[in-house]
């Protein structure tokens, strides 16, 4: 696992004062459809708001091209209510989807200035996004505008209609499996288990996503006949092809574990994993876990 260094010239020109437990912490995660934040960032979000810290997730795209027999305006709002369905479940205080067309994101100016504003109302400590490498165009060009917004938070002329940010935030990338550049780093991993079953019901509500396109992508009309019709049998049969979402368990990601959670690491199923990214605030060891005061009751 790499070393977290305070070298970044936006530490030495900005430095963040420490997140102090007197406040809620502002957490937005941004994601390019509904239902990708809950994947990579589901568990975490909903052990953050059980100890009332604010969570938005943001996806880029109003997702109305996935589906293999829906689409447009109305298989947007069908998805913008499962993420407004799959926020509640996970008791978090906004999901949020844009009206950006589904398979056709790019970085444009636009779009970044979508990004700052969404950032900057939310006054956040913590932005997690997607690395800038993956099969899907909308989430390699998600994971671009939100790095090329990471500086432009703080700059007052960029979006002048939003006050930026004083200080610049946490940004964070959700794990992913692509190992060209470079693997996802995993500088922090989160033990998921006690909020497992929220995060299998806030995928439970993506039903398009989870019950229709996602198995006919991967094998067409006979995928989508072998899944259960009745609703406790499908949400089983979800919490089944879940388990092995999260990835194997590296090397780093055990490292990451075992050095947060001691001996309680081994007990651990569940995990999301998070990689710092270079572009924004640098926190020390120490920080780490204001950003993530979970990890304070089981500090070893």
């Amino acid at each position: 696992m790499k070393q977290i260094r305070l070298t970044s010239i936006f530490c030495i020109l900005f430095p963040l004062v420490l997140c102090s437990q007197d406040r809620p912490l502002n957490i937005i995660a941004i994601g390019a459809h509904p239902d990708d934040c809950d994947y990579k960032f589901g568990g975490t979000a909903a052990l953050f708001a059980q100890m009332g810290h604010n969570v938005k997730f943001l996806s880029l795209t109003s997702g109305d091209a996935g589906h293999q027999s829906q689409g447009g305006g109305a298989l947007g709002n069908r998805r913008r209510a499962e993420a407004k369905e799959a926020g509640n479940r996970l008791g978090i205080a906004e999901y949020e989807t844009l009206d950006n067309h589904d398979g056709e994101l790019l970085p444009t100016l636009q779009v970044r200035h979508q990004v700052i504003r969404a950032i900057r109302k939310w006054k956040a400590d913590i932005v997690l996004g997607l690395r800038p490498n993956d099969y899907h165009p909308d989430h390699r060009n998600a994971g671009k505008v939100v790095q090329d917004a990471s500086y432009m938070v703080i700059v007052p002329n960029v979006c002048p209609d939003t006050p930026p940010l004083s200080k610049n935030p946490l940004f964070l990338y959700m794990q992913d499996r692509f190992q060209k550049p470079y693997p996802h780093e995993p500088d922090i991993v989160i033990g998921i288990d006690n909020v497992w079953d929220k995060k299998v019901a806030a995928l439970d509500a993506h039903e398009s996503q989870m019950y229709e396109w996602g198995p006919w992508t991967n094998g067409g009309d006979a995928s989508v006949a072998l899944v259960p019709k009745g609703k406790k049998e499908r949400k089983e049969w979800l919490a089944k092809n879940l388990e092995g979402y999260g990835g194997q368990m590296t090397g780093a990601k055990r490292a990451a574990l075992n050095k947060y959670y001691g001996s309680k690491a081994g007990a651990i199923r569940f995990t999301e994993a998070f990689e710092i990214a270079e572009y924004g605030y640098q926190p020390s060891e120490e920080e780490i876990y204001n950003f993530f005061p979970m990890l304070k009751e089981i500090k070893p």
